[in-house]
């Protein structure tokens, strides 16, 4: 079950990413709902997503330890 939460973030963040407030809420819902080994599949996932919106780097400051 773990691995379908995983895809259903990455939809989700797919989703919402042309807005910035949504974007990091759902990040900030996927760190608490994920395994940490998703948690580094997931930054690599959305390295693409902070290319396309710049916008949403302001988000990282969830990814930080």
């Amino acid at each position: 079950m773990a691995r379908a939460m995983f895809e259903y973030t990455k939809t989700v963040l797919k989703k919402v990413s042309f807005d910035v407030t949504l974007f990091c809420k759902e990040l900030e819902k996927a760190l608490q709902r994920l395994l940490p080994y998703e948690i580094e599949e997931l930054k690599i996932f959305i390295q693409p997503l902070l290319l396309q919106n710049p916008e949403l780097n302001q988000c990282l400051i969830y990814l930080k330890p």
